[in-house]
């Protein structure tokens, strides 16, 4: 037969190791933003930097080249059509780019997974799969296993890319997660303080002065009603309404965001978190645009992102060893028309480009007669000065 359970008190039970709690109240709480994490994919200035990262790559065309004496060459044909304008079949390249590179950065921790459809040898889709559903294994053998849905695949059977390799298994990324969670925590936690200061009702304009001896203070239930008569209110920076003649009312200046720091550690926290991803500045909102700053943005963050995502397209999709896949990275560098110009200009008088490639670069559409490589009367060989016809017409 079951023992009954007394109704009476329980016993207090015993906490281990001496650890001391800490009870706050839920106002407090909530003014002070800690009533949850915020994943780090919920961050705005985060959130911000990976877009404008995801949204750059995205924006660029994918060549098809091929090696030849003559120098790299694109190719056009349908493989490179597959690969630039129709790569999924569910969406554009540059919705399928850009959900490449938000996993490579911040969804999927460094790793980001594209199962090739084939069908007779030739390339049918290229779908790209969801973080969650994706496990990486070691294998002693193959180095590797991908399970996608359960479903084991041999790592030249996906394309893989990686972004900051992990220190014990090179082939798997590990993204920036470490690096980011506390400057997110410290970014939410100056926004969350920042909104309850904003918010907070104790913000008067004024400063009341009374006298200790008045009558409504003489009792605590005097002094409730005091308060609450006269100084309660509903809205922020509300005045206090008080009888004059009991009270010497002072005019101040209220305590501001800017005393309590916020804004500075939001601005060193945002740098950092600029510095970590790679990005500019004022990307995140802080200070102005710089051309010289963008153009180092693209040669040291986006460019090397790039090259691991067509290396790993070249290795696994093509099979003549003198194809190869580029990005197009010329295309996002902060560039003026008067420099395009300039530089068109000079490449086009000295035989270097022809006048319709000069024509693209500034978006125009081609000519005719503008295909051919020319060179200018006076840019020719030092020796060959006193060759000119007309300098021999004058000897004559």
């Amino acid at each position: 037969m079951a023992k009954k359970r007394s109704k009476g008190k329980q016993p207090a039970q015993k906490r281990s190791g001496g650890n001391v709690g800490v009870i706050m109240g839920e106002a407090l709480a909530e003014s002070l933003g800690l009533n949850g994490y915020t994943p780090l994919d919920q961050n705005p200035e985060i959130i911000a930097g990976c877009r404008r990262i995801a949204t750059l790559v995205s924006s660029m065309t994918l060549h098809l080249m091929e090696n030849s004496k003559e120098g790299d060459k694109r190719i056009v044909n349908e493989l490179s059509r597959k690969i630039d304008v129709e790569p999924w079949s569910l969406g554009t390249r540059k919705t399928w780019m850009e959900f490449i590179i938000m996993n490579l950065l911040i969804y999927g921790k460094g790793n980001s997974v594209v199962l090739p459809i084939t069908q007779g040898g030739i390339l049918q889709d290229l779908r790209p799969m969801p973080s969650n559903a994706v496990r990486f294994e070691a294998d002693p053998l193959t180095g590797y296993k991908i399970y996608i849905n359960s479903k084991e695949y041999k790592p030249d059977e996906v394309l893989h890319f990686v972004n900051n390799p992990h220190k014990l298994y090179p082939w798997k990324g590990q993204g920036l997660n470490t690096s980011l969670r506390d400057l997110a925590r410290n970014l939410d936690q100056a926004r969350e303080t920042s909104k309850g200061f904003m918010e907070s009702k104790w913000k008067p304009s004024v400063i009341i002065m009374v006298d200790a001896n008045t009558d409504e203070f003489s009792s605590k239930s005097g002094r409730e009603r005091l308060l609450e008569e006269y100084i309660e209110t509903n809205e922020a920076g509300e005045p206090w309404i008080i009888p004059g003649e009991q009270f010497n009312i002072e005019s101040v200046k209220p305590l501001s965001i800017s005393d309590l720091a916020i804004p500075d550690t939001m601005t060193l926290d945002k740098k950092t978190v600029a510095s970590i991803l790679g990005v500019p500045t004022f990307v995140l909102g802080e200070g102005d645009f710089n051309a010289d700053e963008w153009n180092n943005f693209i040669n040291s963050t986006v460019k090397p992102l790039t090259d691991g995502i067509q290396q790993e397209m070249t290795k696994k999709l093509i099979l003549n060893p003198k194809w190869y896949i580029k990005f197009n990275i010329r295309s996002l560098y902060a560039y003026d028309i008067e420099k395009l110009s300039k530089v068109g200009y000079e490449g086009y008088s000295r035989g270097v480009i022809t006048g319709n490639e000069v024509r693209d670069w500034l978006g125009l559409n081609p000519m005719d007669g503008l295909d051919e490589l020319i060179v200018l009367e006076n840019y020719i060989p030092l020796e060959d000065v006193g060759n000119q016809k007309k300098l021999e017409k004058e000897k004559n």
